[in-house]
């Protein structure tokens, strides 16, 4: 049983990710143990979670592990935990294009049997509020809105106004915040800017946020509807699931095999649950930032480089000419590669005409299109990750092109929203824009890590 709370709001842009995490932290430093959540496939906003609670930020989508996951991932991640904050993502009812409730804020509410708390950006209206609220709470009667966050309220009287509003609409409200510049997160082209490219400013952001969070809300209400939460009945997700005894890595060896993951400021995309996969399948682990590190891990045997931000760093990674030449080395000797979109861009012959490492016939450039969107994927062919036929959905986002889009021997074909080929498998690599969660295809986990150690 864990106390729990899903933040949500009518809109994008509303503040959700500022109350959101300012929560997170404002309870952390009052001595409970908070996990942090966010709903759908963003990875920047997971940063600013685990900077405000110290517990990694975990993504709880629907669509990529179906819905049927949802409460166990949430178990795993909260497991011994006073409290968990969802983040939810754009409004509260915006699902999969075209697929009702799927992957909504909404559905991940009812899913985990969780009390809403509705953010609302009331700065362009009084007693407008009211009737906007009321259409939320009583749109869908499985979805239960237990409070209102009033966000960016313009003064004294004009948070009497909402206040008085609210009363006839039978939702409390739990806070009223002002606007404050402090708190704002600088964003790009792609959203914010994450945590890893900014972390001593991001440490006061994160501050700021629980000082306005705590000055505005009624943080024992806000518990006290956390804790009326029910039993959740779900059995926490273990990694090893799906990773039969008898198959994982390392059975009869002694050796483990080394997968070198990249990080740092240029690739900051991960889903938690990767590197807990390849532990179960056998593997040990090894984090290195292509901005610093001259060589890749001792005795790597593989590596998965995830996404993230290569087109802003592409300088800082092509002075880094000993390491591009030592991943071109690992992929030409046949080691399993895993690259995910930023992952993709890094081995690319070019990326907005400065060298990268060189493993795929193809260059990058940024472009000023958006590329975004969920998507459902076959394997074209038997690669590191997946045997052909192999069915999974993904999500694409992104800035940039890579031409050609494709190699001779592609990643996945895609099948839904619309039909082509891309990516890039060539040896062991395995080279794609579709950034997966593997925790809804362990055995994805497995085969990479099993064919490191071979």
């Amino acid at each position: 049983m864990v106390a729990r709370l899903v933040i949500a709001a009518p809109a994008s842009g509303s503040g959700k990710t500022t109350v959101a995490t300012g929560l997170m932290a404002a309870f952390a430093r009052s001595g409970l143990t908070v996990s942090p959540h966010k709903v759908g496939p963003d990875y920047i906003d997971p940063g600013y979670h685990a900077l405000a609670t110290g517990r990694p930020g975990r993504n709880l989508d629907a669509y990529m592990c179906g819905p049927e996951l949802v409460a166990p991932l949430f178990a795993h991640g909260a497991r011994g935990c006073d409290l968990a904050v969802v983040e939810g993502v754009m409004g509260l009812y915006d699902g999969a294009s075209g697929l009702g409730e799927l992957a909504s804020t909404a559905q991940v509410a009812k899913l985990l049997r969780a009390p809403v708390v509705l953010v609302v950006d009331a700065s362009s209206q009084s007693r407008s509020v009211a009737a906007l609220v009321h259409g939320f709470a009583s749109w869908d009667p499985g979805v239960r809105i237990g409070g209102v966050i009033l966000n960016k309220v313009g003064s004294d009287r004009h948070e009497a106004l909402l206040r008085e509003a609210m009363e006839d609409v039978g939702v409390p409200v739990l806070g009223a915040l002002r606007r404050a510049p402090q708190v704002d997160t600088p964003s790009r082209h792609l959203g914010l800017v994450p945590v890893a490219e900014r972390r001593p400013d991001a440490v006061d952001a994160v501050a700021a946020m629980a000082a306005q969070v705590r000055s505005g809300c009624d943080l024992e209400g806000l518990l006290a509807l956390a804790r009326t939460a029910p039993p959740l009945g779900a059995e926490p997700w273990d990694p090893a699931d799906g990773l039969s005894a008898a198959d994982r890595t390392g059975r009869g060896s002694a050796r483990r095999p080394v997968i070198a993951v990249a990080g740092g400021s240029a690739f900051t995309f991960s889903y938690a649950e990767h590197p807990e996969l390849l532990t179960a399948a056998g593997a040990e682990t090894v984090t290195f930032d292509p901005l610093k590190d001259e060589q890749l891990p001792p005795g790597t045997d593989g590596l998965v480089i995830g996404g993230g931000f290569p087109e802003v760093y592409a300088a800082e990674l092509s002075a880094n000419e000993r390491l591009r030449k030592a991943v071109a080395e690992l992929a030409r000797s046949g080691a399993p590669v895993a690259a995910e979109c930023a992952g993709l861009l890094y081995l690319a012959r070019s990326l907005d005409g400065q060298p990268m490492c060189g493993v795929l016939d193809a260059d990058a450039r940024m472009s000023g299109r958006l590329t975004l969107g969920y998507r459902e994927a076959v394997a074209v062919r038997d690669n590191s990750l997946a045997v052909a036929g192999t069915r999974l959905r993904g999500h694409e986002f992104h800035r940039t092109v890579i031409e050609p889009g494709a190699g001779a021997d592609p990643a996945w074909g895609v099948v839904h929203p619309e039909r082509r080929v891309e990516g890039f498998v060539q040896q062991g690599v395995h080279a794609s824009y579709l950034h997966t969660h593997w925790a809804a295809r362990p055995e994805v986990a497995r085969r990479f890590a099993e064919g490191c150690a071979r």
